[in-house]
C-alpha cells in the first residue's frame, strides 16, 4: 500500500510539562517491538514501529489458513477427524483434541480461529484437496495474490517460526479477511462449546479477552505466540468512528499485547490523536 506520512510535530513549550503533553498526545506508548496502525478506509498510516521488519508470526497464520479452507468451498457440515499427523511434534503444545475425535468443519474452523487449537488447524489444512502440502502452497500463493511480499508459509498453524511476515504484509492479510463472514464471526465469539467423546462438553474460550470487552468494537481478532515470536495481536476494529487494524508482533509479558490495544484505543479516543500520523519510530 502507498504510504504517505504526515509529521505531526511537537509545538515548543517553555514549560516541560507541555512539551511532555504534547509528545503523549503524538505516541501510543505502544511496547510491543512491532506495531502498526492503519485506517481501514483511507490507508493512511495512524502509527508505525519497525512494521517492514520481517519476523515469525506464530498463530497469526490461522487467519491465512481459514481463508484458504473457505475459499476451497468444501462442505462446512462435512466431518474432520483428528489424526497422529496433527500431533505438535515441534512445540508439543498441549490440546484437548485427542486423535480419533471427529469435528464438523466449520468446528475445526472455529476451534482453530477462536481459540487457536493447533490441531483443529492442521486437521483443516489434511482436508484440503491435495492435502497439508497443497494448503500450505495455497497460503503461499494467497499471500502473493495479496501482495504480501515478505510473508511465507510453512505450516498452517504457526508452531513453525519460519512461518515470517510484516506488519506492513499482516495489515493486508487482517484487511481480506474481511470478506469472510466466518471468519469475523470466529475471532470475535467469547466462547462456544463442542461435544467431546461419550458426550462430554468441551468448551473453548476465546485467546483474545478483548472480545468480552463491551467498549471495543471487533471486526476481526487473532493471538499468536511461540518463544520466537513473542505474544503477537491483530485486530480490525472501529475506534471514533473509525475503522482501523492493529498489528502488535513480538511482545512480551503476558498481557503488553492487551495493554498495548487499550493504551491505542485511549490514543486514538483522545482528540489529539484523530487525524494525526506520528512520525515513524
Amino acid at each position: 500500500m502507498g504510504i504517505n506520512w504526515a509529521h505531526a510535530q511537537s509545538p515548543h513549550h517553555k514549560h516541560k510539562s507541555h512539551a511532555n503533553a504534547a509528545a503523549n498526545a503524538l505516541n501510543p506508548h505502544v511496547q510491543s517491538n512491532i506495531a502498526l496502525i492503519v485506517d481501514e478506509q483511507t490507508q493512511q498510516v495512524i502509527y508505525n514501529k519497525h512494521a517492514d521488519l520481517v519476523a515469525p508470526i506464530a498463530s497469526i497464520t490461522k487467519l491465512m489458513t481459514a481463508m484458504v479452507i473457505l475459499d476451497a468451498r468444501l462442505p462446512m457440515d462435512e466431518v474432520v477427524s483428528v489424526a497422529t499427523g496433527d500431533l505438535d511434534m515441534l512445540k508439543r503444545t498441549h490440546s484437548r483434541l485427542r486423535i480419533g475425535m471427529t469435528f464438523t468443519r466449520s468446528e475445526m474452523l472455529q476451534m482453530a480461529l477462536m481459540a487457536s487449537e493447533n490441531r483443529a488447524a492442521s486437521a483443516l489444512a489434511r482436508s484440503y484437496p491435495g492435502g497439508m502440502v497443497a494448503a500450505v502452497a495455497a497460503m503461499n500463493a494467497k499471500a502473493a495474490q495479496l501482495g504480501m511480499s515478505s510473508t511465507k508459509f510453512f505450516d498452517p498453524t504457526g508452531l513453525n517460526s519460519d512461518n515470517v511476515s510484516t506488519a506492513q504484509d499482516l495489515v493486508k492479510m487482517v484487511a481480506a479477511t474481511r470478506a469472510y463472514p466466518l471468519i469475523h464471526q470466529y475471532t470475535t465469539t467469547a466462547s462456544a462449546s463442542m461435544d467431546g467423546w461419550g458426550g462430554r462438553e468441551l468448551r473453548f474460550h476465546n485467546t483474545n479477552p478483548l472480545v468480552k470487552n463491551a467498549s471495543w468494537n471487533i471486526g476481526v481478532s487473532k493471538t499468536g505466540f511461540i518463544n520466537e515470536a513473542g505474544r503477537c495481536l491483530v485486530m480490525q476494529a472501529t475506534i471514533n468512528q473509525r475503522p482501523v487494524i492493529i498489528v502488535l508482533l513480538d511482545s512480551w509479558g503476558k498481557r503488553t499485547r492487551i495493554g498495548d490495544a487499550n493504551r491505542i484505543k485511549k490514543w486514538m479516543e483522545s482528540s489529539n490523536a484523530v487525524g494525526r500520523a506520528p512520525r515513524p519510530s
